[in-house]
């Protein structure tokens, strides 16, 4: 088994890596004796298909352009088939330097400057910035909290949303409450989108990390197939997000067009390596190793919500799918700003802050368990010993 892998602690510290040579600069906290739990990758190693993938290609030793581009839309229509009971439009799957940027060409490709984009908030930063940057409007419909788990609000966002408003962007499953959006909801939305001629960007980046609820992909939803443009990614599934590579997918012939004359305007096409680990990882030992690396998630997953829900004011958020902790700092009474400096010079855990996802996160933390066990057992006993005043 994988285990003994998912264990291992590799040192990732002065290669490179986001998550842990930025985390001094960015939030005061050493690489030496801190914790990096925000960027959203794992310090786990990929499955060996795909290092054995990037071998191979160095052992070839020439690194020229990508040709034949079969196997690997084999892979992904295998793997979404297979994991997702989708049957993926062969002639659809476009290649986008990451998700961030193919939520960019969606923007840039299908709205105008000046129109609305909608985000149902608090959800990951990068949408906001993304389409400020582009000169669009974001149009903010917060989530609501029902029990401690979010839900949206249909009656509410029919009569806040402004004429202007040309699209929504779904995070699905969601980044950072963790909800894996049921069918019903999901119909919901395809009938809002419907209602308001609104086109549907659906970034399902996260949804091969799952807990127990059942992930339904967009495009199984009815009759929203000529307004809907899917995106999905290997890099969170098997943490490959340095290969900058992920995928638009789009059925409907007309979108799919004016999306591919786009890209050719922007003369994008793949990295070669991406495709290579892509293809690698798109297989059956890639799904096996998936299968455990969710066990032992699940695992992370219960050690942190037990430790960081025993801090009384503290409430992490029942995941359904992620390895993002959404962590509620209100119950304690304390400001936001306080309680960052218990995590980050007390705990010493690097962490994002909640009001970067938008309207609705002012009083959240965002932890990443996606890292070795005796990492989350060590991260919670300081978090305990940092709020210990209010045991």
């Amino acid at each position: 088994g994988f285990s003994m892998t998912f264990d291992t602690q590799i040192d990732r510290r002065n290669t490179h890596s986001s998550k842990w040579d930025m985390m001094e600069p960015l939030y005061g906290v050493s690489p030496d004796d801190g914790l990096a739990m925000w960027v959203a990758d794992m310090d786990f190693r990929p499955p060996q298909a795909v290092a054995d993938s990037l071998a191979r290609l160095t052992e070839h030793g020439i690194y020229g352009y990508f040709g034949d581009d079969s196997k690997y839309l084999d892979a992904i229509a295998w793997w979404m088939k297979h994991r997702h009971g989708w049957e993926v439009p062969r002639g659809g799957i476009f290649t986008t330097h990451g998700l961030v940027n193919g939520t960019a060409l969606c923007v840039d490709t299908f709205t105008e400057p000046g129109d609305g984009v909608v985000l149902f908030t608090p959800v990951y930063h990068s949408f906001a910035k993304v389409i400020r940057a582009n000169d669009r409007e974001v149009i903010e419909l917060p989530l609501v909290q029902n029990n401690g788990r979010y839900e949206m609000d249909f009656d509410s966002y029919d009569a806040a949303l402004p004429p202007h408003a040309k699209m929504v962007i779904l995070c699905s499953p969601h980044n950072p409450g963790g909800r894996v959006w049921r069918r019903a909801e999901l119909q919901q939305v395809a009938e809002f989108c419907i209602k308001h001629d609104l086109l549907l960007v659906s970034d399902e980046i996260h949804h091969d990390l799952t807990f127990g609820a059942k992930h339904t992909a967009m495009a199984l939803i009815d009759g929203i197939s000529d307004r809907l443009i899917m995106m999905t990614a290997a890099s969170k599934t098997f943490n490959i997000a340095g290969g900058h590579s992920g995928n638009v997918i789009i059925e409907d012939p007309n979108l799919r067009a004016r999306f591919a004359k786009r890209m050719q305007a922007l003369g994008l096409s793949p990295n070669s390596f991406g495709l290579h680990m892509i293809t690698a990882a798109y297989s059956p030992e890639g799904a096996q190793w998936v299968d455990e690396l969710l066990v032992y998630l699940d695992g992370n997953r219960k050690i942190f919500d037990a430790g960081i829900n025993a801090i009384p004011g503290l409430t992490s958020m029942p995941l359904e799918a992620t390895y993002l902790a959404w962590v509620d700092v209100s119950g304690t009474g304390m400001s936001l700003q306080e309680a960052i400096d218990r995590v980050q010079k007390r705990a010493k855990i690097a962490v994002n802050h909640g009001p970067t996802f938008g309207t609705g996160g002012e009083s959240f933390l965002r932890f990443n368990i996606g890292t070795q066990r005796a990492n989350v057992e060590r991260a919670v006993a300081a978090m305990q010993e940092a709020f210990s005043d209010l045991q």
